[in-house]
């Protein structure tokens, strides 16, 4: 057991340092903490090894970062985007989940419909459609027991405001909704911890209790869920073919996501600079995808030296996305629809 505090020591450090890195070279902080987990992990140095502790960790990591998300999720503004951010939501994720589906068919086949390979393509294309922020949900049970609960926990913080007592309330509900959603109705965890987090987005605490949450996950439990990623990658796979592929991966990730979004946002009647603008705002991919691709690993339907793919998604868009908006912003001046700010921010999927 004692070497599980070495190896967290070794893992905290090492994530810290290459995060900080990372940022200073303006890459996401993430992708540092990544590297480090692949550096310390058994492809390269080998000082750490994954255990069943370090990915306990690394599983509340990810649990508390979708219910961050889920506490962070502005619902009157994604009211008000209404019909057109659900739109842009949908053709957002159906465009690239076809895409990335056909690119691996194109690399490695599709094989027969229900077969491990048709299922492993769909995957990929799954993974192109989660981008860095909201997942749109809508759930029946999840509506009722949910209000059930908003006014359970709106009255315990009406009564004990800024407390300790609500934002250990909050977590013990994120972490029952974790196990309904897995145990009970067959979906993943950290779905029932983001409905947790839509749950009490509205309570009046709700930003104190995401600021203590993003704490205590920031300083231990992320880094460890970041780390593990690199931990679990086996970069001595990668061959030429599958270098390809990842290059094809990110190109085809990026494509569709401004094709999806932006013909959604001309269907709803944008001109089509603002289409584009909506579009290229939609493209950039975070810990969502690292989160869905660290699920299908789990599962078995993805290679752990297909990661690499997903990393340099994560990088290219989040250094690509901003420069191209500031491109587009500065020859098209804001002449914006109404909805396009609600939309870029509410209705990504």
């Amino acid at each position: 057991m004692y070497l599980f505090f070495r190896d967290l020591a070794i893992i905290l450090i090492a994530a810290k340092f290459f995060g900080l890195i990372a940022r200073k070279l303006k890459a996401p902080q993430v992708v540092g903490e990544i590297i480090a987990g692949l550096l310390i992990g058994p492809s390269l140095l080998g000082v750490v090894q994954l255990s069943d502790t370090i990915s306990v960790f690394a599983e509340i990591g990810v649990i508390l970062l979708m219910f961050s998300t889920g506490l962070g999720t502005n619902l009157k503004q994604l009211m008000k985007a209404g019909p057109i951010a659900t739109l842009v939501a949908c053709v957002g994720v159906f465009v690239p989940l076809v895409g990335g589906t056909l690119l691996y068919g194109a690399f490695y086949g599709l094989g027969a419909i229900g077969s491990p390979e048709f299922y492993k393509a769909l995957f990929i294309g799954t993974i192109m459609t989660a981008t860095s922020v909201s997942i749109t949900v809508f759930f029946v049970v999840a509506v009722i027991v949910g209000f059930v609960l908003y006014k359970a926990m709106t009255w315990l913080d009406n009564r004990n405001p800024h407390t300790q007592r609500i934002t250990i309330a909050s977590l013990g509900f994120c972490f029952a909704m974790a196990y309904i959603a897995e145990q009970y109705f067959g979906i993943a965890d950290i779905t029932g911890a983001y409905i947790a987090g839509i749950v009490l987005c509205n309570i009046h605490d709700a930003p104190y209790v995401e600021r203590r949450v993003e704490i205590s996950n920031y300083m231990m439990f992320a880094p460890v869920f970041f780390a593990s990623i690199g931990l679990k990658t086996d970069i001595s796979g990668l061959t030429p073919d599958i270098l390809l592929f990842c290059v094809c991966f990110v190109i085809v990730a990026l494509i569709t996501k401004i094709i999806g979004c932006g013909l959604a946002a001309k269907i709803c009647k944008f001109n089509w600079t603002d289409s584009l603008k909506v579009g290229v705002g939609m493209m950039t991919r975070g810990e969502v995808a690292l989160i869905v691709a660290q699920k299908g690993l789990a599962v078995g339907m993805v290679d752990a030296v297909y990661f690499t793919a997903v990393i340099l998604l994560i990088i290219v868009s989040s250094v690509t996305t901003p420069l191209a908006l500031k491109t587009l912003f500065a020859k098209y001046p804001s002449k914006d629809h109404p909805s396009a700010v609600a939309v870029n921010e509410s209705g990504k999927a």
